[in-house]
C-alpha cells in the first residue's frame, strides 16, 4: 500500500434497523483491520437512528446521534425503516425523518453510487449474459439536495371539491456546477466520459442542466467527453447496452430511479454501496460524507444470518477513498470482496441457487483475504 502519514480516523456508526446492525457488525472489523495494517487508528461510536431512534428516543434522528455525527470525520450508515413504523405519519417515518435531515444538515449534495457487476457474478443479473459478457462498471452521480424532493410542496382543495397537489422542482446554476465538478473528478479517475441524463425537451430545469453542464465541461474539463440522453431513453439503454455508460450525471429524482435500475442490473442490492458527499470538509481536509448500502433493511431475513454484508463493507471502502484519501486501503477491501466472490463464497442472494454462506461467514472470508 502507498505510504500515508498515520491518521486517527473518527467515525459515527449508525447501524439502523433490522439487518443494519448485522451487516455493520461484519464491516467494522474489516475496516479496523485494513487501517491497522496501514498504521492508522480508528475511533468509532455507535448511535441509534431510524426506527431504533424512534423506539429509544422518540424520534428518528435523536439529538445525541446528530451531535456524534458533528464530532466525527464521517458517518458509516446502515439502513432504516420497515413495517414496524409504516403507520406513522409520513414526515415521522424513519427514512424521511433521519436521512433527509442528515443530508440537509451536512449539505450532502452529491450521491456517488457505483454500479459494479463483477465478471464472476454475471449469472446473478437479470440481463442475458451476452449483453454483459464482461460485467458492468459505471457510476451514477446524483444531485441529492435539490429538485422535486426539496422544492416547495402543497396540497389544497380547489373549486368543485377537487384536490390539487403541487411539488416544485427548482435548480440553480451553482447547484448544477458543483455536482458537475464531482462528475468530472469521477470521470477523470475512470474512462473520462459523462452521460448527462435529463428531460430537456419538456422541463425548464433540464434545459438549464444541459446548458450549465456543457459550459462547465468545456471550460474546465475539455479532456472529458459529454453525451446527453433523455431519461426515458436512458432507462431503456441501461438494459439494452449498459457497457456504453461510464459516469451518469443527473438530477435528484432521475438519479433515484436510475441508480435503483442500475443496482438490479448489477445482480443484487446486497453488493451496491453508495457515498453521499457534502460541501464541508472534515478535519483531514477531505469531503465530509455519509456512506451506506443502497439496499433496505430486509425485515424478512433480519436476525437469520442471511443478509449480504458486501454493500456495507464496500461502503466502508468508499469512505476510506472519499473522506480520507486512502485509495490503497479502499482497493484492498474491494479486492478482498472480489476474491471472496470469485472463490464461490457467497450469500444466498448472489449464490445463484448454489451453496450459500451466512452473513458472518461471508465477513470472515473477506477478512481472511485482506
Amino acid at each position: 500500500m502507498a505510504y500515508h502519514p498515520a491518521m486517527n480516523i473518527t467515525i459515527a456508526v449508525l447501524p439502523g434497523d433490522y439487518i443494519g446492525p448485522e451487516v455493520m457488525a461484519v464491516a467494522l472489523p474489516i475496516l479496523e483491520t485494513v487501517l491497522r495494517k496501514s498504521g492508522h487508528t480508528l475511533e468509532h461510536s455507535t448511535h441509534d437512528v431510524g426506527g431504533a431512534g424512534i423506539d429509544r428516543h422518540g424520534k428518528a434522528l435523536p439529538d445525541s446521534t446528530l451531535a456524534a455525527c458533528r464530532a466525527a470525520d464521517a458517518i458509516l450508515f446502515g439502513s432504516v425503516g420497515g413495517p414496524k413504523w409504516e403507520k406513522l405519519p409520513p414526515q415521522e417515518q424513519p427514512e424521511r425523518a433521519s436521512l433527509l435531515p442528515l443530508r440537509k444538515h451536512f449539505r450532502l449534495f452529491a450521491n456517488v453510487r457505483p454500479g459494479l457487476l463483477l465478471k464472476n457474478l454475471v449469472d446473478t443479473s437479470p440481463l442475458r449474459p451476452d449483453r454483459i459478457p464482461d460485467g458492468v462498471d459505471m457510476v451514477c452521480i446524483r444531485e441529492l439536495t435539490g429538485g422535486l424532493y426539496f422544492g416547495a410542496k402543497s396540497t389544497r382543495e380547489i373549486e368543485g371539491g377537487d384536490i390539487e397537489a403541487i411539488d416544485t422542482m427548482v435548480y440553480r446554476r451553482s447547484e448544477i456546477e458543483r455536482i458537475t465538478d464531482v462528475a468530472i473528478a469521477t470521470a477523470r479517475a475512470r474512462r473520462r466520459h459523462i452521460t448527462l441524463v435529463d428531460k430537456a425537451n419538456v422541463l425548464e430545469t433540464s434545459v438549464l442542466w444541459r446548458k450549465v453542464v456543457g459550459e462547465r465541461i468545456k471550460a474546465v474539463a475539455p479532456d472529458v467527453t459529454l453525451a446527453t440522453m433523455y431519461i426515458d431513453n436512458a432507462a431503456m439503454q441501461l438494459v439494452l447496452r449498459p457497457s456504453q455508460f461510464d459516469v451518469v450525471l443527473t438530477e435528484n429524482m432521475f438519479g433515484d430511479i436510475l441508480s435503483d435500475e442500475m443496482a438490479v442490473i448489477c445482480g443484487s442490492l446486497g453488493m451496491m454501496a453508495s457515498a453521499s458527499l457534502g460541501l464541508d470538509e472534515n478535519r483531514h481536509g477531505r469531503p465530509y460524507g455519509l456512506y451506506e448500502p443502497s439496499g433496505g433493511t430486509a425485515p424478512d431475513i433480519a436476525g437469520q444470518d442471511k443478509a449480504n454484508p458486501c454493500a456495507q463493507v464496500l461502503s466502508a471502502a468508499l469512505m476510506l477513498r472519499h473522506s480520507f484519501g486512502l485509495e490503497a486501503e479502499a482497493r484492498a477491501i474491494e479486492s478482498a470482496v472480489e476474491r471472496t466472490v470469485a472463490s464461490w463464497i457467497r450469500t444466498a442472494d448472489i449464490a445463484g441457487g448454489g451453496p450459500a454462506v451466512g452473513t458472518r461467514a461471508m465477513g470472515e472470508a473477506i477478512l481472511a483475504r485482506l
